[in-house]
């Protein structure tokens, strides 16, 4: 064979690759409202940067005629990219290669780039679309999904995992975007399910389709499996590199700073007059959060799910900060089972990845009710305690209006290693609201209470507890502020915090209330 004939060879092999199933397969994925595997990476990447790997890997099985069933890269495209000029290592399931089903010789080539983003210290990125383990396989095939799951498990807190399920995801296939820091999904296309429609109507005997079980509007509001629910694959993909703006590429590493011409002390007359009056009247926690940030952007995460709590990303002075919020205007702030997990898992991921928590406080308590005790919410409210106690990266707070009982504490108080506590004038921070605080005081007066000397018992405690100066006056709180001057005050903090230097006590991990 000659020199050309060689060359000709390999440039054989290579378009094959590039075909995935052949033009009928990508034919019916198009109709399906999917794009292929290689397009989707060429969406997500800097253009011209992906650098493949694995590209003629085939798999080696011989059962079932599988032998004469050999297509170059076996379903999943591997490499590396960049984004936004930064490295990443990608994965790409490419449904048109047998469903996207997971052989050894597949599995293989993904824990390879895993491998390299831990020796490297690069975020990984998994595009997820597969009909799951590759059945002719048999347990070569579940031993290369547990392959995965391990590394999931030791990249975890070393560099970030992100995983878009842009089609099907069923099984044990559903743990390995579980496991990662998170998922995005979109709309129509895309579901996923530890067990499917049809088995659940055998076993029992209920009739869900795939969309009402496991699609993203599902999981991204019910559930909170899915961080993110995209319109479109553009979207999703989008939405990909726009977080990754706000993340390091390793946990050794400070996240990106961000140049910004937003006066670090700008002041915002409209926070004088954003919290009411009333104290049982909702506002949107929102108003605050984008007011204070860096151009006043804000990028929420799991916004559908347990809306009572907000979390996401925004800038302070150029710097990206975590930001968690009680939410007044869902259930009056309360925190609840499906709250105190999606908080508590953002803040261990920030604290994992160097990143600032700022904490936007008006919290009456823990939602009462037997649903809420008999599904663990001592339990659940315990993990966002831990998740703030465990933390060590600069914490600051501003208690906007009640910072009531156990809620007080768990939210970045100053008794858990909070560094910059803030209050503004119309902070009640207390054991419990005047009402109740009246009713257990005055129990043994009776019902019989006149009205008028209920409203004077009311308003005595309120005027000597539910106010932010009691704490401020024991160092609770380190400065009671105008709210106007919120941004500024964060800045300054952050700026002070920026060398901040904190550890945990030495030991293999902690005990989590899981």
């Amino acid at each position: 064979m000659s020199i050309e004939e060689r060359f000709a060879e390999l440039r054989r092999r290579n378009a094959l690759a590039e075909q995935g199933g052949g033009e009928e397969r990508v034919r019916r994925q198009h109709k399906a409202g999917k794009k292929t595997a290689r397009e989707r990476l060429e969406l997500l990447l800097d253009p011209g940067s992906f650098l493949e790997i694995d590209k003629l890997v085939v798999h080696q099985s011989h059962d079932f005629d599988m032998a004469e069933q050999r297509i170059p890269g076996d379903g999943v495209v591997t490499g590396s990219g960049r984004i936004h000029g930064r490295p990443v290592f990608v994965f790409a399931q490419d449904f048109t290669v047998f469903g996207g089903s997971l052989s050894e010789a597949y599995a293989r080539k993904i824990c390879k780039v895993m491998d390299l983003a831990m020796k490297t210290g690069v975020p990984i990125i998994g595009l997820n679309d597969s009909g799951g383990a590759r059945i002719q396989e048999g347990v070569v095939s579940l031993a290369g999904y547990a392959d995965i799951f391990l590394r999931n498990t030791l990249a975890s807190g070393v560099v970030p995992q992100i995983s878009a399920v842009m089609g099907p995801c069923a099984g044990g296939a559903v743990y390995s975007p579980a496991i990662t820091d998170f998922v995005f999904m979109v709309k129509n296309t895309s579901y996923m399910f530890v067990t499917g429609p049809d088995v659940i109507r055998a076993v029992t005997h209920e009739t869900v389709t795939a969309e009402e079980l496991g699609g993203a509007t599902t999981h991204g509001t019910t559930s909170g499996v899915a961080h993110f629910a995209a319109d479109s694959e553009e979207e999703c993909l989008a939405l990909i590199r726009e977080l990754l703006t706000f993340l390091p590429q390793n946990n050794m590493e400070d996240p990106p700073v961000r140049p910004t011409r937003d006066p670090v002390d700008r002041r915002d007359e409209s926070l004088q007059t954003i919290v009411p009056e009333q104290p049982n009247r909702p506002y949107d926690m929102k108003d605050v959060i984008r007011t204070v940030l860096d151009e006043q952007y804000f990028f929420e995460v799991q916004g559908g799910f347990a809306p009572n709590l907000v979390i996401g990303f925004g800038r302070l002075g150029g710097r990206p900060v975590g930001i968690v919020a009680n939410q007044p205007a869902h259930l009056a702030g309360c925190l609840d089972i499906n709250a105190s997990d999606k908080g508590a898992r953002f803040v261990r991921f920030c604290d994992c990845f160097n990143i600032p928590l700022v904490t936007f406080e008006d919290v009456p308590g823990f939602l009462p009710g037997t649903g809420q005790e008999f599904g663990g919410i001592i339990r659940h409210g315990a993990k966002l305690l831990y998740a703030y106690c465990e933390a060590t990266v600069p914490k600051l707070t501003v208690i906007t209006r009640k910072a009531y009982g156990g809620a007080y504490c768990v939210m970045s108080s100053k008794h858990i290693r909070g560094d910059a506590n803030f209050a503004y004038p119309t902070a009640e921070i207390a054991v419990m609201g005047p009402d109740g605080a009246v009713n257990v005081l005055y129990r043994r007066d009776g019902a019989g209470d006149a009205a008028a000397l209920r409203d004077a018992r009311i308003r005595e405690y309120r005027e000597k507890f539910a106010n932010p100066y009691v704490a401020a006056e024991r160092g609770y709180v380190d400065e009671v502020i105008e709210p106007r001057d919120t941004r500024a005050r964060l800045c300054a903090a952050l700026d002070v915090l920026r060398t901040k230097r904190d550890a945990n006590p030495p030991k293999k991990h902690g005990n989590m209330p899981l």
